[in-house]
């Protein structure tokens, strides 16, 4: 009686099923992240205003033209025209109409804000994983360099940036990426020595696992769900430096951002001189952004962190 060999082909279908296994709860978890968010109602209307405001930024090109910046083809349009049927936010000092500076300045500003905080959110997490899971002189180098920046006036920092390096946009993302990683750092220590903690990891560092397993495989699966919810927080932080940096006159002066609308306004005595849509317009949109970011972020922090819903 012969024995047949049998093809040894188990593994890879019991790996294939494993994957399968994991991104049907991936996806079933993300069902119920978004089912879990749409019952905020906060939340729901920051994500839905953000959304209107991103389309309109991205729309900009066709919605207003850059013919309609061109001060050479508005020599008739009259200069600090107040709202109006015919100007519904205004006009500014060159006769150019507010509401098109603020459509391509919500290009630059949002653009700014996303990339310093994806930036920030880079380095943060680098630092904060090593902090939090390195021992000894490592671990100890790491922590005081998080602790240097988060004692150092990050305003001032971005500042000092932005005035040694050319200015422009990407200038701008460096010196608030460079300036705001610390707190994102912070939160993921604590939650990098939550997980190491764990059985589990314990388990994969008996069984010989190195630091790049433990890393990837466990702590960084732990602590995303944080990085995502201090990213949406991080972009409104993101976007009044960005504002702060231009009104400064730190930023790209050639292209529109509703900092250098702020600062242009500035310029010529708006605020002192009757112009007030000059002001509150700007102003008001980036309250109204970074205010809807702050309400999509508590929402987004709420659910991946279930002990703050009792406060």
């Amino acid at each position: 009686m012969s024995i047949s060999n049998a093809p040894t082909t188990a593994t890879p279908a019991g790996t294939a099923s494993a994957r399968q296994v994991v991104w049907q709860r991936r996806r079933a978890s993300f069902a119920g992240f978004c089912k879990e968010f749409s019952h905020h109602k906060a939340g729901m209307v920051g994500l839905i205003f953000l959304a209107v405001v991103i389309a309109a930024a991205a729309l900009a090109p066709v919605i207003a033209p850059s013919r309609m910046l061109d001060v050479t083809q508005l020599l008739d349009s009259p200069r600090f025209a107040p709202p109006s049927w015919e100007h519904p936010l205004g006009t500014d000092h060159q006769g150019r109409e507010l509401w098109v500076r603020m459509l391509w300045g919500a290009q630059v500003s949002l653009i700014v804000g996303f990339a310093a905080t994806i930036m920030s959110m880079v380095i943060g997490t680098i630092m904060g994983i090593a902090a939090g899971h390195f021992t000894g002189w490592t671990g100890g180098l790491v922590m005081r360099i998080i602790d240097f920046f988060l004692v150092l006036p990050s305003l001032i920092l971005a500042i000092v940036l932005s005035s040694v390096l050319s200015r422009g946009v990407l200038t701008i993302v460096i010196a608030i990426g460079l300036t705001s990683w610390a707190g994102t750092a912070r939160v993921v220590r604590s939650q990098t020595l939550s997980v190491e903690s764990r059985d589990y990891v314990e388990r994969s560092r008996v069984l010989g696992a190195g630091h790049w397993h433990i890393i990837v495989k466990h702590l960084l699966p732990a602590v995303m769900p944080l990085v995502l919810a201090n990213t949406t927080l991080t972009v409104g932080s993101a976007i009044i430096s960005e504002s702060t940096l231009s009104f400064l006159g730190l930023g790209d002066t050639t292209l529109q951002s509703w900092g250098t609308i702020l600062k242009n306004a500035m310029d010529v005595s708006a605020a002192t001189s009757g112009y007030w849509w000059y002001v509150l317009v700007p102003g008001i949109a980036i309250v109204l952004v970074v205010l809807a970011f702050t309400l999509v972020g508590r929402a987004v922090e709420q659910i991946v962190n279930p002990t703050l819903r009792s406060r």
